[in-house]
């Protein structure tokens, strides 16, 4: 579904087109830390720092990633 009228594409498209990389990647990092903080929130409290990371990993990363390398992130670090 698209409720955006070509006009108003147009004109967003126009602005990222005018923006600098610097600027485009600042707003994609926004973007992914307003997400991850979505995700975060969500997440029960009493969870383990490992079953935290993957908890977060399958909600960002299921069906992209192979189970193996979701675990291997929550396992990361530990």
């Amino acid at each position: 579904m698209n409720d955006t009228s070509s006009k108003m594409e147009k004109m967003v498209d126009e602005c990222y087109a005018s923006m600098t990389p610097h600027q485009r990647m600042r707003i994609a990092a926004s973007m992914f830390e307003t997400a991850r903080a979505i995700v975060e929130s969500s997440l029960p409290e009493n969870l383990s720092r490992k079953e935290r990371r993957l908890a977060f990993a399958r909600r960002l990363y299921a069906g992209e990633l192979p189970e193996v390398a979701l675990v291997a992130f929550a396992e990361w670090g530990s």
